[in-house]
């Protein structure tokens, strides 16, 4: 949290909300919180029906406030589309339990068509000013905006899902000794199957810059390497214990996974798991790199889009884990739905989802970020 946002009155800071944020909120409760007059981001949830606990909804978000390092007052955002000042009650069960956790309520505001208006005075009000900056801070259109897959077109599909057929024969024979009596193990799938000799290494390339520059191959090889390649990842990530070794790369790095490796080797020998190598998984201990999640999750999606639908559970529960642990529970929440979609009993995904449905946050995202 480390952009100062600097507003002189609430248009002009409504409309720095959504560069804070990302997005636009819509249907929302945003709580942002201050540090010596000073902000760096929000708290959304959903806004809540007429028949939720208003004093839980309270305590939940004033509870996040309050975990956020050194806030000592915050603003409540009400965006909703309703032209009245709804959710006064929650607002004013936020104020009471601000105060009882000594925060100071700078300004609470509703938002609806553009326009905004006090719950503190009632005659203010006005139009939300334009973001002086918004073409060089591109935000989305909502919270949900960006968790669509990416398109990938029906014959490329249909190249990874041949490749991944036959690397899963090809890995079948490898690793169990079992070579199919209806069909030949393709040599191309054998040759590319060697690359997970060293499953650190490569779930790192998915999201390292190349250093050296590839030798010359011509588009149809370049082609079926990258397909044959996409299908490992797949094959990987819809296996727990590879994908979760894949997650330690991504968040830790090289030597993250091969400690990752290391535990799940001994466990499966009966040694129990690192409670330590198992915690960040639940969101505890150093904020991890924001851009290695980012391209991870990148990877991700382009998985889960390219996959045949038995395979496509493990790379959308890997992109809801990393929508968590960059701070985007919704996005999270819809992959979860997708993946459970097609396999009710999917272990990560249920899991990622509860975390969702809780308001569980990883406890980076209430640290300052370095720098």
């Amino acid at each position: 949290m480390t952009t100062i946002i600097k507003a002189r009155d609430a248009a002009a800071f409504l409309s720095l909300v959504p560069r804070l944020l990302g997005y636009e909120p819509r249907h929302s409760v945003v709580l942002i919180p201050f540090s010596a007059g000073r902000t760096g981001g929000g708290l959304r949830v959903d806004l809540p029906p007429a028949a939720a606990d208003t004093d839980a909804v309270a305590s939940t978000l004033i509870g996040f406030a309050c975990r956020v390092e050194h806030t000592d007052a915050y603003a409540v955002l009400v965006y909703d589309d309703a032209d009245a000042l709804t959710h006064a009650e929650l607002v004013a069960a936020l104020e009471v339990r601000a105060q009882a956790c000594g925060l100071r309520r700078i300004d609470a505001l509703h938002i609806s068509s553009g326009r905004w208006r006090s719950y503190l005075d009632p005659d203010l009000g006005g139009t939300i000013a334009a973001d002086p900056d918004a073409d060089r801070h591109r935000t989305a259109v909502d919270q949900g905006a960006g968790a669509s897959l990416p398109h990938v077109d029906l014959a490329r599909s249909e190249r990874v899902g041949r490749a991944l057929t036959e690397c899963a024969r090809a890995l079948e024979w490898v690793l169990n000794g079992s070579r199919p009596a209806d069909a030949r193990i393709h040599p191309g799938a054998l040759v590319a199957s060697l690359v997970l000799e060293d499953l650190p290494a490569f779930f790192e390339t998915w999201i390292a810059p190349h250093g050296a520059v590839p030798p010359p191959r011509d588009a149809a090889d370049a082609e079926r390497a990258d397909v044959q390649e996409l299908a490992l990842l797949i094959w990987c990530l819809a296996r727990p214990a590879l994908r979760d070794i894949a997650l330690a790369t991504w968040v830790r790095g090289v030597d993250g996974g091969d400690a990752a490796l290391v535990a799940q080797q001994e466990w499966e020998a009966g040694v129990a798991y690192p409670d330590e190598l198992g915690a960040w998984m639940m969101g505890e201990g150093a904020r991890p790199d924001v851009d290695r999640l980012t391209g991870a999750l990148e990877v991700c999606r382009l998985a889960a889009s390219s996959a045949p639908a038995a395979y496509r559970p493990g790379a959308l529960a890997a992109g809801a884990w990393l929508s968590w642990a960059l701070g985007r529970s919704t996005h999270a929440a819809r992959y979860c739905e997708q993946a459970l979609a097609i396999d009710a009993e999917h272990g990560l995904s249920l899991i990622v989802l509860s975390m969702v449905d809780a308001g569980h946050l990883p406890d980076w995202a209430f640290r300052a970020q370095p720098g």
